[in-house]
């Protein structure tokens, strides 16, 4: 999930030094994050990640303070009827069941983060199973009795192409919710790091740039330039790939005519229809942080497949 992707790079900048790892290994009812959440503990107190959104947090870092000092892993469960779900902060109802283990060749191995960080960024999903009776991760299938089995899937990309105002607004809030941003533009005087500060750019025409990155299916491209000349080739390259979410900037008698064309050069109609025009959810914009904000929302909801 994309809020681990923090976690995963914390993790190798932390290497070889002292380390407990936290993972949200079951949920009920209104439990505030999913199951495979991790949060990565440092002996000297600092931490990466949640578990809770800061409900056990605080309960969490003891556990893994003693973990590292070399007490055996443990699976902590909270819920409104433990009362220690009320001095832990979780009354507001559900259960979670965390685990905490020692990052050592015995629990997490600091390898899988190799392995993992490798998997993602060949655009491969990569699953890491637990044996629960032992606390020992491993990328191969476990023949043990309960186990709990990770997915780590690439992380999240956003193709945007033109570097127009709407897309200044969505690099920024596609950052904000970790996914990784190419804006994708050949004109030189739209595409500078001052309009879009730590963003990576990329300045080769779109139909070349789109193949080049290979959009899969933890990636949306979105058309913002209004130039047929650069959102046409962006959009056949775009829909001859998986990627989860295809959307174009223009009203409706724009899109209507924009469809003539690529089907005038050869793509198919159900191709087209993969294509979110208008882009992104009608919430009655205005503006361009207002309009990059509906795309973000149609981006997510493609992620998680409910579009």
């Amino acid at each position: 999930m994309p809020e681990n992707d923090s976690v995963l790079l914390k993790a190798r900048e932390w290497r070889g030094e002292p380390l407990a790892i936290a993972t949200v290994v079951s949920t009920w009812g209104s439990a505030p994050r999913p199951k495979g959440s991790h949060m990565l503990v440092h002996a000297d107190g600092r931490f990466e990640g949640s578990v809770s959104g800061g409900c056990v947090e605080s309960d969490i870092l003891a556990t893994a303070a003693e973990v590292i000092a070399g007490a055996a892993f443990r699976v902590k469960t909270y819920g409104v009827a433990d009362s220690a779900a009320w001095e832990v902060g979780l009354p507001c109802g559900g259960e979670i069941a965390v685990m905490v283990q020692p990052v050592s060749a015995e629990g997490f191995d600091p390898e899988l983060f190799d392995r993992i960080a490798e998997a993602r960024a060949e655009g491969r999903s990569v699953t890491v199973t637990t044996d629960l009776a032992t606390g020992h991760s491993d990328l191969r299938p476990l023949e043990t009795g309960a186990t709990f089995v990770n997915r780590y899937d690439p992380p999240r990309r956003l193709l945007i192409v033109g570097a127009v105002q709407i897309a200044q607004s969505l690099a920024a809030l596609a950052a904000t919710l970790g996914v990784q941003t190419v804006v994708i533009d050949p004109r030189a005087r739209f595409l500078t790091e001052e309009r879009f500060p730590g963003t990576m750019l990329d300045d080769r025409w779109p139909d070349e740039a789109i193949e080049s990155l290979r959009p899969d299916r933890a990636t949306a491209v979105v058309t913002l330039s209004h130039d047929t000349k650069i959102d046409d080739p962006a959009l056949i390259a775009a829909l001859a790939t998986d990627a989860a979410y295809v959307g174009a900037l223009g009203s409706r008698r724009s899109h209507a005519a924009r469809c003539d064309r690529l089907a005038a050069a050869g793509v198919t109609a159900d191709a087209i229809a993969r294509i979110d025009a208008p882009v992104g959810i009608d919430i009655g914009a205005i503006g361009p942080s207002e309009i990059a904000l509906s795309i973000a929302a149609a981006m997510v909801g493609a992620f998680h497949d409910r579009r």
